[in-house]
């Protein structure tokens, strides 16, 4: 497009068509970088993942054992993809490849980090 604005603006005598191709080159890719940066965000500042898959993980550690999540810090790493670190405090810790295990089927969760402290009297 705009090789042919060019070349009429060459071969017609319009001396304003360079400028009026620039501002329309200027223009298509402030639009394409607009809309990079608006799909990419979220994932470039580290922004907090949806609450369901927060409560989906304390729902998963937190049943039936006691142990109680000290700090979780969830955040996307790409499309349908998330990261968590985990903090849990326990009066009877198990390690944290259990804890890992119970979170295996969720699909959106791709690294787990994982770490138990063992405070006696969790409960």
């Amino acid at each position: 497009m705009a090789l042919l604005g060019l070349s009429a603006g060459r071969i017609l005598g319009w001396v304003w068509m360079d400028p009026v191709m620039g501002i329309i080159g200027a223009l298509v890719i402030a639009n394409w970088s607009w809309s990079l940066v608006r799909n990419t965000s979220a994932v470039l500042l580290d922004m907090q993942a949806e609450k369901g898959l927060a409560h989906e993980i304390a729902g998963r550690l937190e049943a039936d054992s006691g142990d109680r999540i000290a700090d979780l810090h969830i955040w996307r790493i790409g499309p349908g993809d998330n990261a968590a670190i985990v903090s849990l405090v326990s009066d009877r810790p198990a390690t944290p490849a259990v804890y890992k295990a119970r979170l295996a089927g969720l699909t959106n969760l791709s690294h787990v980090t994982v770490e138990v402290q063992c405070c006696p009297g969790a409960h």
